[in-house]
């Protein structure tokens, strides 16, 4: 069972999953629009099932683990956008947060044995000065969406503990791929890169070029979210790829595989700074390396040149139709 269906993350784990001979039921809030697009290539496949749910509402969490009584339960549904987290903050913290007590409450009372994985987050290291970041570092909060999965990681370390739950979180780091949301900086490079390319767009408006993330491919990521959930006893992992890179250095490899002129094309607004920018992320995944024999399969510029001809492609084709 995972929630966030349609989301990134939640698309590339139920199609490993169905590989691997795995039933996955995909809980989707129920919206006005139809947003499938990234789950439509398995939709109609004979072990995917799609149900609605919404994690403000716990009966209907209840009724599903009633229904199915699933034997992995992977939480991936949250407003995901740092900077529209302060935005809108309550809508955001009561999803993660709040959402994920349901969860967890729906489990212990009807379903303990169902093995549970939880997304943290990254963010929730924050302005911490360790770097890098293990399991073991501090964690300083520095947005509403990072305090509320902040929450959420420890309310699943204390379910864990006293109710003995298989309850296991990922923090995972920055992780992309052509699936992203267009909203996201690295998506929103390599959309506009290729629409500059083909003569549909001139301006890239961007806010912090500074910032230092740890991006990986989240097709590797999802894999090692199924990882945990195999291992006998629950822990919680840092997922990532040992290295950091700028905005801006993700936007120059991405222009320079296009032919394009940074100089040119793209303009610094101040208006998408976030309120409070967290300057470097970096994790130590060493603990999921040596416990789970995970490891990263894309370099970074291999992930910045894939998804740059994804966008490219799909461009192309709307221009020839």
């Amino acid at each position: 069972m995972i929630t966030g269906i349609a989301g990134q993350d939640g698309s590339y784990l139920a199609g490993l999953l169905i590989s691997k001979g795995y039933r996955v039921i995909g809980l989707k809030r129920r919206t006005s629009l139809i947003n499938t697009a990234r789950i439509d290539h398995i939709y109609d496949h004979q072990n995917f099932k799609m149900e609605y749910f919404d994690l403000n509402d716990a009966g209907s969490i209840w009724t599903l683990l009633l229904k199915y009584k699933p034997d992995e339960f992977y939480n991936l549904a949250a407003q995901s956008h740092v900077k529209v987290s302060f935005e809108v903050s309550e809508n955001t913290v009561d999803g993660i947060a709040m959402g994920t007590l349901r969860i967890l409450n729906a489990i212990k009372e009807v379903h303990p044995a169902c093995r549970f994985y939880q997304a943290s987050s990254s963010e929730m290291f924050g302005d911490v000065p360790v770097s890098p970041q293990s399991e073991d570092t501090p964690f300083c909060p520095a947005s509403p969406y990072s305090c509320a999965k902040l929450f959420a990681h420890n309310l699943v370390n204390n379910y864990r503990i006293a109710y003995n739950l298989h309850a296991s979180s990922g923090i995972l780091f920055n992780h992309e791929s052509p699936r992203r949301g267009e909203t996201f900086v690295t998506r929103k490079i390599t959309l506009a890169a290729a629409r500059i390319k083909l003569g549909l767009q001139h301006e890239l408006r961007l806010g912090n070029l500074a910032a230092k993330r740890d991006w990986g491919f989240a097709g590797d990521y999802v894999n090692a979210m199924w990882m945990m959930l195999q291992q006998d006893k629950p822990d919680d992992y840092v997922i990532a790829t040992g290295e950091t890179h700028t905005v801006k250095e993700f936007l120059e490899v991405v222009f320079k595989h296009a032919g394009l002129s940074v100089e040119k094309h793209v303009t610094i607004d101040e208006a998408l700074f976030r309120p409070h920018e967290v300057p470097l992320l970096l994790g130590d995944s060493s603990k999921a390396k040596n416990n789970l024999n995970w490891k990263p399969s894309v370099s970074f510029v291999g992930l910045a040149k894939m998804m740059y001809e994804s966008d490219y492609k799909k461009e192309k084709e709307k221009l020839n139709k």
